[in-house]
């Protein structure tokens, strides 16, 4: 949530991190919507993840402009409208991967109980939960972010005393949105690790089909889950550090790398579920396979309209060729008459 400058090779870096996350995210909001045949309680939970990624990426080109400027040029009301939507974002994350850590508990552990809540309906009604407790954890950032008097920048401008509120903020925000979080996180996967080694090979043949996806899609969240702490932790870490004591001004590129690491998160998860996910990869090679047909098609009816109008050319006469369609006027012509 905190900006400052940082060397100019940093905006180029939040450039292509917006990029590439625009990009494998609107890939994947597109597959979950045009090529799942079931309206699963995990896609619904995707979905939700990949929304708040894609607006998270939002405002990287925001970021790189100040930290190119070294000032924000926008105005107070993108400062405030900006840093509030890439809070919102970055809390609905970590929500949402928690949400689906419960989900996957409970389809792992209680897969016959948890029938009547693992529900699309219920899933739905569970994103519109997390984003308004995002919003709700982010008030601070809506009242108080504005351009900072000293330097131009946009930040949080902290009533006095302002160092106060500034340690009590990251408290709030490191323990809510994600110490808290990870915690749950981290039992439901060890009750899940309990659960399968006691089940054994008492599993019936009958099940065993759907225990191997369960466990299938319980790996790739697994490994969601591990990217995104393996990309916050550092951001978090280093705040609570910074409380402790002062980091020397040498330390600022260690700084700016987390912040991008952070953001990076939101590139990965698209390549995991390329990766991890059968349906995933069937739903690219059909989104790539549609696009390369589409391209297909555009060329063969190019070339049929060519071959149509050769014939028409062929078995139209001459001197009405020369009388009415001189020069340039024939090809429209021909264009106006295929209409």
């Amino acid at each position: 949530i905190v900006t400052r400058t940082s060397p100019f090779s940093f905006p180029l870096i939040y450039i292509i991190v917006c990029v590439i996350g625009l990009g494998g995210n609107t890939l994947v909001i597109h597959i979950v919507l045009h090529y799942s045949k079931i309206e699963s309680v995990t896609n619904i939970y995707i979905l939700n993840l990949a929304i708040a990624d894609e607006l998270f990426m939002l405002g990287l080109p925001f970021l790189a402009v100040q930290n190119t400027l070294q000032s924000w040029p926008f105005g107070s009301f993108m400062c405030r409208l900006v840093m509030t939507v890439d809070s919102i974002n970055q809390f609905t994350s970590i929500f949402c991967l928690t949400v689906m850590s419960i989900d996957r508990y409970l389809a792992v552990v209680h897969p016959i109980r948890s029938s009547k809540w693992r529900r699309p309906q219920v899933a739905k009604v569970v994103n519109v939960t997390v984003w308004a407790l995002s919003f709700l954890v982010v008030l601070p950032v809506v009242i108080f972010a504005n351009i900072q008097k000293e330097g131009g920048t946009c930040n949080i401008a902290w009533p006095q005393p302002a160092n106060v509120w500034s340690v009590a903020f990251i408290i709030y925000t490191s323990t809510v949105g994600f110490f808290c979080p990870l915690l749950i996180i981290c039992l439901c996967y060890l009750l899940i690790v309990f659960k399968i080694r006691s089940s054994g090979k008492k599993v019936h043949a009958t099940s065993t089909k759907r225990r191997k996806s369960e466990r299938k899609v319980t790996r790739m969240v697994v490994i969601v889950v591990a990217v995104f702490v393996f990309c916050w932790l550092p951001f978090y870490a280093l705040n609570i550090i910074n409380l402790l004591m002062s980091l020397p001004s040498e330390y600022q590129g260690l700084y700016y790398f987390v912040v991008v690491l952070g953001y990076a998160n939101s590139c990965a998860n698209p390549i995991v579920y390329g990766f991890l996910s059968d349906n995933f990869k069937r739903g690219f090679r059909k989104a790539l396979c549609r696009s390369t047909r589409k391209i297909d098609n555009y060329d063969a009816t190019e070339q049929q309209q060519e071959r149509q109008d050769e014939s028409r050319r062929a078995l139209m006469p001459r001197e009405s060729l020369r009388r009415v369609c001189p020069g340039k006027t024939m090809t429209m012509t021909m264009k106006t008459s295929r209409r």
